[in-house]
């Protein structure tokens, strides 16, 4: 048998044990657990902030608003895991700020709000609150996920690659409209309601002065029951398209968040009410060289009458 060690033995030696095998835990922080030693090294970190995007997009429409262009709102909302939806709002001339009290209240930090005037015409307003710059679309070539019935499926809340045509570089007023699809349409890192992993494709791409947009799914061959994918057959991947489909014609970028000095203005943009009134006139013209061509007919008529015939009246005796 054994001596019994002392009471005071015990103790120093198991705080002995502690100092070896336990060691003081770091200090967590919204960036990661920080250690409390003042080395350079550590001071030299901590200095170091890193940037984090926490970009949050408010979707929203005005009254009145038909089906079609609602189910293209609905479509962009489920496209985009960062944004959040709110009710109607009144299109009138106090919109903008109503939108910036709105995006405000919402903690967001851009706004896309459609805006439908007499039930045909779709504007998009595409700004960055409170400061600006805002741009103005008139939306053309909708078509929703549900009409073209596509089949293309990616994972909904998967973060997507932007991809831009080279004329977005050639001009100023297209650098910034790049620059504004890429934070307004791309995913933050790390988000809570988006997934970690690229499967589809947004594709910006310019023609006739115009934005095209597109929705496509990569789709990845895979060899047996494993889901990796071999280096070889990453040449073999394909785009299948998902929607939905839409026309962006630019009318004018402001400075300011809905309103604001004039940045750029489209030459090129014709209204859709000057559209319809000259389809009017046209058709209008067709009635005006009807009634003319029947006018000429009477005139003609009255300057070359028909000669008596001696023999109209022989057999009505």
């Amino acid at each position: 048998m054994g001596k019994k060690r002392k009471h005071t033995e015990t103790e120093a030696v198991a705080n002995g044990n502690k100092d070896e095998i336990a060691t003081e835990r770091p200090k967590r922080t919204l960036l990661g657990f920080k250690d409390g030693s003042n080395t350079e090294e550590n001071k030299d970190s901590s200095s170091v902030v890193t940037f984090r995007n926490k970009e949050k997009v408010l979707v929203t429409c005005s009254r009145r608003i038909s089906y079609r262009y609602r189910h293209l709102m609905l479509n962009l909302v489920s496209l985009l895991p960062h944004c959040k939806k709110d009710n109607k709002v009144e299109s009138k001339d106090a919109k903008g700020e109503t939108l910036n009290e709105l995006v405000e209240l919402k903690s967001c930090s851009s706004c896309l709000f459609f805006e439908c005037r007499k039930g045909k015409d779709l504007y998009l307003w595409m700004s960055k609150c409170p400061n600006g710059p805002s741009v103005k679309f008139l939306v053309n070539a909708v078509h929703t996920m549900e009409e073209l019935k596509l089949t293309g499926n990616h994972l909904k809340g998967s973060r997507p690659i932007l991809t831009f045509s080279s004329n977005f570089d050639k001009q100023p007023h297209w650098k910034l409209l790049k620059e504004m699809f890429m934070q307004i349409f791309g995913t933050p890192k790390d988000h809570r309601k988006s997934k970690p992993f690229y499967d589809h494709v947004f594709v910006f791409s310019i023609l006739d002065d115009h934005v095209w947009f597109r929705n496509y799914q990569i789709s990845c061959p895979h060899t047996g029951t494993t889901q990796k994918i071999d280096r070889g057959d990453l040449e073999k991947m394909t785009l299948v398209e998902v929607g939905p489909r839409f026309c962006l014609n630019p009318i004018k970028i402001f400075g300011g968040s809905f309103g604001g000095p004039t940045l750029y203005e489209n030459p090129f943009y014709v209204a859709p009410n000057q559209i319809r009134s000259l389809e009017k006139k046209q058709k209008a013209g067709k009635y005006a060289k009807k009634v003319k061509a029947k006018t000429r007919r009477k005139m003609h008529q009255l300057s070359n009458p028909l000669e008596v015939d001696e023999f109209a009246d022989m057999w009505k005796e």
